[in-house]
Order: C-alpha cells, then structure tokens, then sequence
C-alpha cells in the first residue's frame, strides 16, 4: 500500500508522537504535518502550542534540579494523572483535562489545522489526542487515533464517548481495556499494536524482523543457555536454525534519550563503564541524540574525554529534522542488541525482538509502560549505570538478555502499520493469534 490515502497529523511534543507516524510516511498525503506547527494552523495556534510544547520539555529536562525541578515535575503528573485501572469502573464522565481541551477548541484551537483538511476528503489518522480530538470536532471526516502508551490519560477520549466517531488503534490489551474504562464502544477499538518501521519488518513475512532476531539472539547468547532450550522453538519461528550459525560479533548497545533531551547525563556514566569493552572490540555504543544539537555534542564530548573520538566503536546519532533521524535509527536497529531507553513509547520496539534496558521513568504513563514490559518478559530494569560492564555481562552469560528479546518477539505485537494500512483500506483487520502474523 503506497498511496497517499490519509491526512497523518503529529505533533512536536518530544518524539513519542511523531515516531508512531512515521511509518504510515507512505500513504500520508503531502507527508506528515505536524499539529500547531508548519501550513496547518494560525500564528495564534502555532504561539500557544509553541509555549506548551517549550513548557513541557523544559519541566521534563529539569526534573532532577533540587526543590525547584521537582516541584515543575510534580505539576506536570498532576495534570498527566491516570486513574488506578483496578477496580474496573465506569470512567467515561469527561475530566477536567477533556474540559479544558474542548475550551480550547471551541476558542479555535485547531480551525488552522480543520481548514487544511478540508481542501481533501481523506481520513484522518492522528497519533496525538488533541489533533484527533479538533479533527472530529472541527470537521465531518473519519477520524482515527493512534495509542502511543500503555495506558492513557481521559484526555485520549472525546467529551463524549459513546456518540463520538473517532476509531482508536490500541497498542496493547492493557490500552484497549482502557479505552473501554473511558466509555469508547468495542466497535471503534482495533488492537493493532504500535506502528512500526517497515524497514524494520520485511513485509508481512517479517523477513528482515527474522533475520535480524536470528542475528541478534546468537549474540546476546554466549553461553547457549537460550539456544539449547528454544533452539527447536526459535527455527520454527524465524524460518531458519540459529545454532548452526558459529560466528562471533561485538556486542551493540543503542542507549536513547528522551525526544526533550531527558536523562543525557547517564550516557556519561554508561560510556565509562564500557569504555575497556569498546577498546576491546566486545562491544560498540551507539549514543542516540535524536533531533537535539545540544546533546549530540554533550555525548561527543563525553566520547572524546573517554579517548575515544573517532573510534569506530561509539557513534553519536544525530539529524536535525525528525524524518531523518528516524531512517537512521531504524538503520542502526539492525544490528543493535541492547535498546537502553525510558519506557516511552519506544516500549513497543520490543516487538521488533529488542530487549530494553529500562531507564527511570518519565511521567506517569511511562510507569505503566514500564509494567508492561515487565509483565511481557521483555524489559529489564536498570541497574547502577557506573557499573554496566559488570551488570550487562552477568545478563548476557546468565540468557536473560535473549530470554527478553525472545519474550518481546512473541508477546507485543509487531504488524501495527500493516494492520492500520488494512483498516484503512477494508474497514476491519483480521484478528490473529500467531507471533509471525500480529
């Protein structure tokens, strides 16, 4: 499916949101337009959505300052509270977050953006609630919601659910239940799981996937311990047998910061401890910046007081537009090991067979991803970053690394831009139970 069939709306608010739309690139028509920002909104949208954005990475990046930071932080998870999801209750009344939202709009917040997508009859696809939410109220189109987390916040479901158009694609079970909580009819979720990368997938035979997990397992597996157990289980799976393979390769660790700059400062320490393993030849880094200068050139400072600038062991991925970083990270997925991240919306590349290191979490919908991955087998919590070379090591000898790349293999689900692409094109998907098919 390669034509432009939907209007794909983001929004610049870290890289969480963009990252679900990028893959659905192939058939977002004149590309994906950002919410609050570029053609589609007023200069008085793109000033207040500026602020916003500026305010909420501004108090994600000082969260560890003394007193002051914690304070910002603190108010910044009131208003992104989540309601306990035990007992299951009825949810669905509007919170003062869906109030504030609905004011907003009817004040003409998004009346930039509805103009725009009414010069073409298309669906919308939205990966950001406040975009899904003024497309539904600003204009007559199908509108569809990307999930990007675990769990969510009321602010996800229009004012009123029941009577509301707007189609959800769930990543998980946990989100789907949830939107339930909130009131939104079975008919309008489809568990499709996260969007991810087509480069990262091979098309619906997950050839490039299989490849790459085959590859990856041999190497987070030094000792066999995951082979001789899942040997049979694994070539059933991945179409070819992993212990016939005899080679040996480097390590690779993908450490990634937060889309606002968040948490930069435990590269420092990570590198450190790494850094006789990358002299060695054991092991490579990639230091993920993202879209962020600052940090890039923070980690190619670290690099270089470490002794190792323009070692071919440590590289620092950097581009300074979005859509260009996202093609060089899914680049370097294939043959990274060890994803080191916050349990953002990055959770979901598990799928992709990837075992994730779990930083500390920031906000409260990270939590709940972080359970989530805990609950699938697939995350690994984080141990003292000074001492990573001894932690990883004794992971990787004792099958816990591939146990989790396996877990995350079978149990999230990988298909999610294939399956959006079919419900798009017949209006329903085709539940599946199989690993290789969801």
């Amino acid at each position: 499916m390669t034509n432009e069939v939907a209007w794909v709306i983001s929004a610049n608010m870290g890289l969480g949101h963009q990252r679900a739309a990028y893959p659905l690139k192939d058939i977002a028509y004149e590309g994906i337009y950002l919410f609050g920002e570029e053609a589609i909104d007023s200069k008085k949208e793109r000033l207040l959505w500026a602020m916003f954005r500026e305010s909420y990475e501004f108090i994600s990046r000082t969260r560890n300052v003394p007193v002051f930071g914690h304070f910002l932080f603190s108010m910044l998870e009131r208003l992104q509270n989540i309601s306990p999801y035990y007992p299951f209750r009825d949810l669905s009344q509007p919170s003062f977050q869906v109030k504030s939202l609905s004011f907003l709009i009817h004040r003409g917040l998004g009346e930039g953006l509805a103009k725009k997508l009414k010069t073409k009859r298309l669906p919308v696809i939205a990966s950001f609630y406040a975009a899904a939410v003024a497309a539904e109220e600003l204009t007559d189109l199908p509108v569809y919601s990307i999930i990007c987390d675990a769990d969510i916040n009321r602010v996800w479901v229009p004012e009123n659910p029941k009577s509301s158009r707007t189609i959800f694609f769930a990543p998980c079970g946990h989100t789907m239940r949830r939107l339930k909580q909130y009131g939104v009819p079975d008919e309008r979720i489809f568990l499709t799981g996260f969007p991810l990368p087509k480069e990262n997938i091979g098309g619906p035979d997950m050839s490039i996937l299989r490849h790459d997990l085959g590859k990856r397992l041999i190497r987070l597996d030094p000792t066999w311990r995951f082979r001789t157990i899942h040997g049979e289980e694994a070539k059933y799976y991945l179409g070819w047998d992993i212990r016939e393979d005899k080679e040996t390769y480097p390590l690779t660790i993908t450490y990634t910061v937060g889309g606002a700059g968040a948490q930069a400062e435990i590269a420092r320490d990570v590198l450190r401890s790494l850094t006789g393993k990358i002299k060695e030849g054991k092991v490579r880094l990639n230091l993920v910046a993202g879209v962020r200068p600052k940090v890039a050139e923070y980690f190619r400072e670290i690099i270089a007081k470490a002794g190792l600038a323009n070692h071919e062991g440590v590289q620092v991925i950097f581009q300074p537009l979005a859509k260009d970083y996202f093609a060089d990270f899914s680049r370097i997925l294939h043959t990274t090991d060890i994803l080191w991240t916050k349990p953002s919306e990055l959770s979901f590349y598990c799928g992709l067979g990837l075992p994730l290191v779990m930083a500390p979490c920031i906000g409260p919908h990270e939590v709940y991803n972080r359970q989530w991955l805990r609950e699938i087998g697939a995350g690994i919590p984080q141990q003292d970053p000074r001492y990573a070379g001894e932690w990883l090591l004794d992971y990787l000898i004792d099958g816990r690394l591939a146990q989790a790349a396996w877990d995350g293999f079978l149990y999230a689900r990988k298909m999610g831009t294939y399956k959006i692409e079919e419900i798009l094109r017949t209006g329903t998907m085709q539940r599946e139970i199989s690993p290789l098919k969801r």
